[in-house]
């Protein structure tokens, strides 16, 4: 019951209940002043114009925000009055259909946060192009819209500063709680009835929100030069938990083993069952911190980790003196993994609990090492003329949008069962996506959250005749509404429809008739948009899989050659394998996120995605290993040269980029054979062998399995790709 109130507290806390409550106070206020003030009516344009700019206000660095907010506004305007003059006629309003739909479209090759912009611009040109404004007065009109888009801007950053550092704290207390359910999955590893291919499945598919969760707290905290520059506590705190929690977030990652022959080997000892209960604890207690970073408050243990470690090496150590065949060597170094991850969490709740030192955080250097974690976004107008090729999925998208569009438009003139037809493109607008797996799941939840919302709101509108309470509802939907946009969108359509139902009521439209329209006005949106998608230049992950691939294997071979330099005696920083690490984290998310969307298209596009799924597994192995031993090498700092594991490393490198030579359709040369006779002078005597020590020992066992692995996925890419 604890973890259930836990967890909507949680909701309350988040940044997705403060989304919500900031966009619908935003959107709200202007139409209640101006009702309070007798001018309900203007009140409702100055709404619109935060309407359309809200959309633009998606978490990131308030410099961002505001500087896209300001571009918001000032096509907001633009487009408003465009489309006042052009709606005049049928074919002029077609024709900026056709061109605005596809250019604002355009705006995704600079990211979502542009793509947002352009989102923007088009919503202002759908709400204008059904609303009757004489010419004369047109000019004041989409200078009343802008001005509703300046006050939700001045709003919106005025929220941000009364708290500057909320947003990244609570961005920061959901990755801790992701982090926490990835580890759940990764105890589940230990568990005889779980099906380990499954849970691979369970655990990719996690750490795709991990990752997309790591980048928003990046962006946040290492593009904001008040969180990095800032001397206070609390920005200092803030970076030390995130870069604690990233490498927290590499143990886990680096802890693999073969879980197959442990569960043979050790299933009937029931240790296995005690690690799983334990790394349990330890995700508790990850909750835990999440949930008082989230409440503002500082995290109080509510496990004793180190005596239940310290129960559990007991049971390990009699293990190896019970059966003296069954060797407790592996259990050991699984015990060494949970010490170091109980060590982070303690040294995650010494930072809520101790004054951090100075010397923690070095301001100077800050911009130097910091700024290299976030990737910086090139607005260089090349890049968006670069893109008018077919060859771009960006410009097949947009194309596709327009023309959809268009087809939309056409069909609500000749098809409409009210004054809203606009709804028709609007959900064409929010359902067509670049993918068709991204489209066809939007599709399903705008489908099945209007139908649902629609009843709830007739039921509300039918047995609550009371204003008051109708009113107290609708801002309560409303904020559902926006809190569950990025959260869950068929819970943000379903509180969406009612909210909408309720408004017209108060705006003295009938409520049946309102909702009738809309669900045919969704129906016919969501079936052109489902057509289009198949249809009209369709766009399928098989498609872009080479690249997907070539990505993760260009990234593993980079993370490799830091630990081949490091091996070979050459000194390679922490940070460079930090970024070598973000690296294969970032690319394996997204090979993670294109396999599950590859899931959800059409049989006949799903090509050879077993040989992908394969590919996705032995990708998350390889990076495991490899973390392994970077971490020890961070740890031992600068090798002395061995040459047979140095060999291990530039055999599995060399592995790699013949596989990764092939994707890209380059030719391998093959080696030069040796001929003639090799000079006496020339030859050089082999360097004195330096004893192994048993951590070189083990170090050259990973790199063997490194190596095996390395051939594994050359295997399976060759499959994937036939």
């Amino acid at each position: 019951m604890n973890n259930y109130k836990r967890e909507i507290k949680s909701f309350f806390y988040s940044q997705y209940f403060s989304d919500g409550l900031r966009i619908s106070t935003g959107i709200l206020l202007p139409s209640l002043v101006m009702l309070q003030l007798g001018n309900f009516n203007l009140g409702l344009t100055l709404s619109l114009g935060a309407l359309c700019i809200c959309t633009i206000d998606s978490p990131g660095p308030v410099s961002h925000k505001r500087n896209a907010m300001a571009i918001g506004n000032l096509g907001l305007f633009m487009v408003a009055v465009i489309t006042g003059f052009a709606r005049l006629n049928v074919y002029t309003m077609g024709l900026e259909i056709v061109l605005f739909s596809f250019l604002f479209s355009m705006f995704n090759v600079y990211g979502n946060r542009a793509a947002s912009v352009g989102t923007s611009s088009v919503l202002v040109m759908i709400f204008m192009m059904d609303k009757e404004v004489p010419p004369p007065e047109l000019l004041e009109y989409s200078l009343t819209i802008l001005a509703g888009g300046i006050w939700y801007m001045i709003f919106s950053l005025i929220f941000f500063g009364i708290r500057p550092y909320r947003a990244a704290q609570q961005t920061l207390g959901e990755n801790v709680a992701d982090i926490a359910k990835f580890l759940r999955i990764k105890a589940d590893f230990y568990r005889h009835e779980v099906d380990i291919d499954e849970n691979y499945r369970k655990l990719v598919l996690k750490q795709i929100q991990v990752s997309n969760h790591q980048d928003a707290v990046r962006e946040m905290l290492f593009k904001s030069r008040l969180m990095v520059k800032e001397s206070t506590g609390a920005s200092r705190i803030l970076v030390l938990t995130f870069i604690d929690l990233v490498d927290m977030f590499e143990q886990i990652m680096a802890t693999h083993y073969d879980y197959s022959q442990i569960r043979e080997r050790f299933e009937k000892t029931g240790i296995l069952e005690e690690i799983a209960e334990y790394l349990h604890h330890v995700a508790s207690e990850l909750d835990n911190i999440g949930y008082a970073i989230l409440a503002n408050s500082r995290p109080e243990k509510t496990s004793n980790l180190e005596f239940r470690l310290e129960q559990l090496k007991l049971k390990i150590d009699a293990i190896g003196l019970d059966d003296k065949e069954t060797s407790n060597l592996v259990l050991k170094k699984i015990l060494i993994n949970l010490r170091d991850l109980t060590k982070s969490i303690s040294n995650l709740f010494k930072y809520y609990h101790s004054k951090a030192s100075d010397s923690l955080l070095n301001t100077n250097s800050a911009d130097v090492e910091y700024s290299k974690f976030v990737t910086h976004q090139d607005y260089a107008p090349h890049i968006f003329f670069d893109n008018l090729a077919f060859a771009s999925a960006t410009f097949k998208h947009a194309f596709r949008v327009s023309l959809v569009c268009l087809v939309g438009y056409i069909t609500s003139k000749y098809i409409s069962f009210g004054g809203h037809s606009y709804w028709v493109l609007l959900t064409i607008i929010v359902i067509l996506k670049p993918g068709f797996s991204l489209s066809k799941q939007r599709n399903y939840q705008r489908l099945i959250g209007t139908i649902g919302g629609g009843v709830i709101g007739i039921f509300i509108l039918s047995f609550i005749p009371d204003k008051t309470v109708q009113f107290v509802l609708l801002v309560v939907l409303m904020i559902g509404t926006y809190s569950f946009l990025r959260l869950n969108y068929i819970v943000s359509v379903i509180f969406m429809t009612p909210y909408v139902l309720i408004l017209f009521k108060f705006l003295g439209l009938g409520q049946i008739n309102i909702f009738q329209e809309r669900i045919l006005d969704t129906l016919i949106g969501s079936t052109i948009a489902f057509i289009a998608s198949y249809l009209i230049f369709p766009t399928w992950e098989f498609e872009q899989i080479k690249e997907t691939l070539s990505s993760v294997i260009t990234a593993n071979i980079n993370y490799l050659k830091k630990i081949a330099a490091s091996i070979a005696g050459k000194e390679v920083t922490v940070t460079d394998y930090k970024l070598a690490r973000k690296d294969v984290y970032v690319n394996s998310a997204n090979l993670s996120a294109t396999f599950e969307r590859m899931t959800s298209e059409p049989k006949s596009k799903q090509r050879n995605i077993k040989d992908i799924h394969k590919f996705v597994v032995l990708n998350h192995i390889l990076s495991s290993y490899t973390a392994n031993i970077a971490t020890a090498l961070i740890r031992s700092g600068p090798q002395k040269p061995h040459m047979d594991t140095l060999k291990l490393v530039k055999r599995s490198i060399a592995v790699l980029s013949d596989t990764n030579k092939k994707l890209k359709g380059e030719s391998i040369l093959p080696e030069p054979p040796q001929t003639g006779h090799l000079k006496t002078d020339s030859i050089k005597p082999e360097p004195e062998k330096i004893p192994l020590t048993a951590d070189d020992i083990l170090m050259e066992e990973q790199l063997g399995f490194i190596n095996k692995i390395s051939i594994d996925i050359a295997k399976v890419t060759e499959y994937a790709m036939r």
